[in-house]
């Protein structure tokens, strides 16, 4: 007849959660400030959340509440792991300055292999941290195949 109870009624469907990237500067204050919060929790900051709260002036009901519906855009998600194949020459220095390149980029090397030089030609493989931007990858890639000493240098894997 129209006066269900809650009990009787079948349960809806959990549906999978939908996540969505959106920058900081559009979002409610709740939220961002939710997620400072989050941030001096993990940091130690703030012993408490009590404490973390009145540091960024948001109630603890409303951090409670978002909590669990916000997250921070994680560095490995920003960052993409490429390794890349690179053919030397044997001279001083060669390494060193496609080291120093991936730097430049803002590469962090996660690890070297290197061949013993035949024929004045080594082989070293990097596996380097680059950002998550194609772009970010193709200019590093160039510069390495630019620069003086290399003869090569290919993608071999990304992830």
């Amino acid at each position: 007849m129209g006066t269900e109870s809650k009990e009787s009624r079948p349960a809806k469907p959990e549906r999978p959660a939908t996540f969505y990237v959106v920058r900081d500067d559009i979002l409610p204050e709740a939220l961002v400030k939710t997620l400072q919060v989050k941030d001096l929790l993990a940091r130690g900051l703030a012993a408490t959340v009590h404490e973390a709260t009145e540091q960024v002036g948001l109630s603890r009901s409303a951090y409670y509440k978002y909590r669990d519906g916000i997250f921070p855009l994680s560095r490995f998600e920003r960052e993409r792991i490429v390794t890349i194949s690179i053919d030397l020459e044997h001279r001083s220095g060669v390494l060193s300055r496609v080291l120093s390149m991936v730097a430049a980029y803002e590469g962090n090397v996660l690890t070297i292999h290197q061949t013993i030089p035949l024929q004045g030609v080594a082989n070293v493989v990097l596996t380097v941290e680059t950002g998550a931007e194609p772009e970010a990858l193709d200019a590093l890639v160039a510069g390495v195949r630019s620069a003086d000493g290399v003869r090569k240098a290919v993608v071999i894997g990304q992830g």
